[in-house]
């Protein structure tokens, strides 16, 4: 049986992505235009409240142990792996075109986030020690950026195909605070400035959006009816 979608709800759900994709986008050229100043006044700020006199992170040392971990979410293998899963579930279920989708997102996400890191080739932070391995360029942070593509990719198109409103919910909500807490534990751990982490969640979000809405704008698409196809496999 095929689930009715209210037209009014498709409609909110279309201009909510372009709100977020064009708040992304202005955040990230409002962020670019702060780096380039360089007043660094809130990125030191801030990176030196998380350390106390000592020069140790704030808290007690299982936060940061917790934080390393949360970090990892936002890594190359992580991402890539659960890309690659999720690849391949959509290929079972025959949604192509969403499976065309995510492998948009994802490796044009990461080739687009390294091309910027050598065009800004922003300096890592100095002012606290360095609690992770970091090996590119600051801005943005790669792991904000990618870790916001992923997540909110894939979140997107779970969402698409769930029953329930509050699923839907669920699921977004899930996918945010995931992205927020691998953001958020790049400039704990010292790797990052402030306005790097919130660069890349500005422009990760508008390219998760973008593909979003991509796929919403292709002729004959219905997320209900590719979902419900795997359930017509031949005997």
């Amino acid at each position: 049986m095929q689930i009715p979608v209210k037209p009014w709800l498709a409609q909110v759900s279309v201009l909510a992505a372009l709100a977020v994709g064009a708040g992304g986008l202005l955040g990230f050229i409002l962020l670019v235009e702060f780096v380039e100043g360089e007043p660094r006044g809130f990125d030191t700020a801030l990176l030196l409240a998380l350390r106390g006199p000592d020069g140790q992170p704030l808290g007690p040392a299982w936060l940061t142990l917790a934080m390393r971990d949360l970090t990892a979410l936002g890594g190359m293998a992580v991402l890539s792996l659960a890309g690659l899963l999720a690849l391949g579930a959509l290929l079972l279920r025959r949604a192509w075109r969403a499976a065309w989708l995510l492998l948009l997102a994802l490796p044009g996400g990461m080739l687009l986030n390294t091309l910027l890191k050598q065009g800004f080739d922003r300096p890592r932070p100095d002012l606290v020690a360095r609690l992770a391995e970091v090996q590119t360029a600051s801005f943005p942070s790669g792991h904000a950026m990618l870790s916001a593509i992923g997540y909110l990719t894939l979140g997107a198109l779970l969402a698409g195909a769930a029953r329930r409103r509050r699923d839907r919910g669920y699921i977004l909500g899930a996918a945010v605070l995931v992205t927020l807490l691998v953001g958020g534990s790049r400039v704990f751990l010292g790797v990052h400035w402030p306005s790097d982490v919130l660069a890349g969640w500005c422009l990760g979000a508008a390219w998760a959006m973008g593909c979003w809405l991509l796929l919403r704008g292709g002729p004959g698409y219905h997320p209900r009816r590719e979902d419900q196809a795997d359930d017509r496999d031949p005997p």
